[in-house]
């Protein structure tokens, strides 16, 4: 994956006026945009689609994200709700701050 590349087009959609603007527009414009960054077809997708859910399993800052819902029309309890469903959807979240670091099983170790 490439988180740093995921995030990085995060920040820029949520600052600059052009790179939203481009991202609006859709279609071979919003392809085009996203072709400038190192992302895999997973991230992409996600990011193309505005995929809030999968975005956070994938580690997506929560910081950036809470910004680019707006983007999309996205109420906060609804961009909330969409980082439950990811999880729910997707399975843990898979790197970055929000990596689940413990074990979701009921089994202890040992037991």
């Amino acid at each position: 994956m490439s988180l740093y590349s995921m995030q990085k087009f995060l920040y820029a959609l949520n600052r600059e006026p052009e790179v939203q603007r481009r991202y609006r527009e859709g279609g071979a414009e919003r392809d085009a945009l996203l072709a400038g960054y190192d992302l895999v077809d997973e991230e992409r997708a996600a990011i193309r689609d505005g995929d809030i859910g999968k975005l956070y399993v994938l580690g997506c800052n929560g910081q950036l994200l809470m910004h680019f819902a707006p983007l999309l029309g996205m109420p906060w309890a609804d961009y909330l709700e969409a980082m439950r469903e990811g999880v729910r959807k997707y399975g843990p979240v898979r790197a970055g701050i929000y990596a689940m670091t413990t074990s979701t099983d009921d089994k202890v170790a040992g037991v």
